[in-house]
């Protein structure tokens, strides 16, 4: 059983390069981030080689000496020599098989491939990264055509490293099928991704209008609000969605777990009746492309009444959290939505007394704010008071009269208000109720035929 399990692991190495500008603080919280990303990619990071360096290096973004360092690390046999560049201390054999080493920024095409030729192993920035785990957790058709056109953006500048590697076989073509004569491979290549980019920017516009009419007709149907819950990916909102909703939804302790929004009706249910979704986590350094590509999976949030706001209150870096996802909202135009502001996991800083700490510590940074864990029911409980007491801050008080010979009414006003007393009187019953102004004054037309 355990031959089998380690044949199962797929091992890698992160290299990164610290510049001037990055803080101590703010580069290992990148490191991590790219480790828990690979985690959630399948593999097991068995080494981290970090390098300061004024800029970049132009040919393989680490400079010559660690570039060796890892070699010898991922190829042992071929070279057990240490190189005399190094900057940290000589490193244990490697019993491991590298398949690949990940890159904790985004690098052109020349420097990925000049890097992957060094060192004799797979290389993948850490766009590819997070483009590779996007592929493999959509699933609804609207998730799957925005990360095609992610990746043939990210494919598209790399087509002419391609061209150089193939050699002649780059060069011209004839025009036969109507391809244009001379026409290079690699021109005809980029002229087919610009072709299916704009096929599929097609396609996502006209499912964008669906979800729309979908979304108003029931919304029109049934009256029902919306609330959202954004934040940094890993934060607990998939946890927090499950304990609101009462609802079975995929909670995994990786990044990108999800990418397709999750919509559940709030248990237990109020008036009005409330609609909770779940986008997809936000992350650091999420490349430009990628946000474009994902605003339809973040539309909940834009047609949210209401943003529940989930940070990770035991991550030492969380104020790093708040400003992604402030920016982020930002981008796509959702900075304006009412927001509630929710620490998260306050279980996980550690013993009561911390806890306690932590938690006046928040309250007096964020006067506002929710301290909670998503595992404590009573605390959900105060969540869920809350959003309520939100969307019902409209609605009307008002009483109505129901004959004895309307009865068939009866489950049609506790459908649409809240019933806070009920009473019997000699001719019918009187309700005295909570709902939207319109919704009230159709009840008493109705009640008055």
């Amino acid at each position: 059983m355990q031959t089998e399990e380690k044949i199962a692991l797929r091992y890698a190495v992160v290299a990164a390069v610290q510049l001037p500008s990055v803080t101590d603080l703010e580069f290992e919280a990148s490191l991590t981030e790219l480790r828990e990303l690979a985690k959630t990619l399948g593999y097991e990071v068995v080494h981290t080689f970090v390098q300061k360096r004024s800029t970049f290096d132009m040919t393989g973004y680490l400079g010559v000496g660690k570039r060796q360092e890892v070699k010898e690390f991922v190829n042992p046999k071929e070279n057990s020599e240490e190189s005399d560049e190094s900057d940290d201390l000589p490193l244990e054999p490697n019993p491991h098989e590298i398949e690949v080493v990940l890159v904790d920024h985004e690098i052109s095409p020349s420097q990925a491939r000049n890097l992957e030729k060094e060192v004799g192993c797979e290389v993948m920035d850490r766009t590819m990264v997070i483009l590779e785990i996007f592929h493999r957790n959509a699933r609804s058709r609207a998730a799957r055509a925005q990360v095609e056109i992610a990746r043939l953006g990210y494919m598209a500048p790399r087509l002419r490293e391609a061209a150089k590697l193939a050699g002649p076989q780059g060069r011209q073509r004839s025009g036969a099928g109507g391809r244009g004569g001379g026409e290079s491979h690699t021109e005809l290549d980029r002229r087919k991704i610009r072709d299916r980019i704009a096929e599929l920017q097609q396609e996502i516009v006209v499912m964008d209008g669906e979800r729309k009419t979908q979304r108003a007709r029931r919304q029109e149907r049934q009256g029902l609000a919306a609330v959202a819950l954004v934040g940094y990916t890993n934060a607990g909102k998939s946890t927090l969605m499950r304990a609101l909703t009462g609802s079975e939804v995929l909670v995994a302790n990786k990044l990108f777990a999800t990418l397709d929004t999750t919509v559940r009706a709030l248990y237990p249910e109020s008036v009005p009746r409330i609609l909770v979704s779940d986008t997809v986590g936000f992350i650091k350094n999420l490349p430009h492309g990628l946000v474009a590509s994902f605003k339809s999976t973040l539309y909940e949030a834009l047609d949210a009444s209401l943003l529940l706001h989930v940070i990770d209150a035991s991550d030492p870096g969380f104020e790093r959290q708040l400003e992604v996802t402030d920016d982020v909202l930002k981008e796509i135009g959702a900075d304006v939505v009412p927001r509630i502001r929710v620490f998260n996991k306050i279980d996980y800083v550690g013993d009561a007394t911390a806890q306690a700490e932590c938690e006046a510590a928040l309250r007096l940074r964020y006067p506002d704010c929710v301290v909670m864990s998503a595992k404590r029911l009573d605390e959900v409980a105060k969540l869920h008071q809350m959003i309520v007491k939100f969307f019902q801050r409209d609605l009307t008080e008002a009483e109505l009269f129901l004959p004895w010979s309307a009865q068939q009414l009866r489950g049609q006003i506790y459908a649409t208000c809240q019933v806070l007393e009920e009473r019997s009187g000699n001719d019918g019953a009187f309700f005295k109720v909570l709902g939207e102004a319109n919704a009230i004054e159709k009840l008493r037309d109705q009640l008055s035929k």
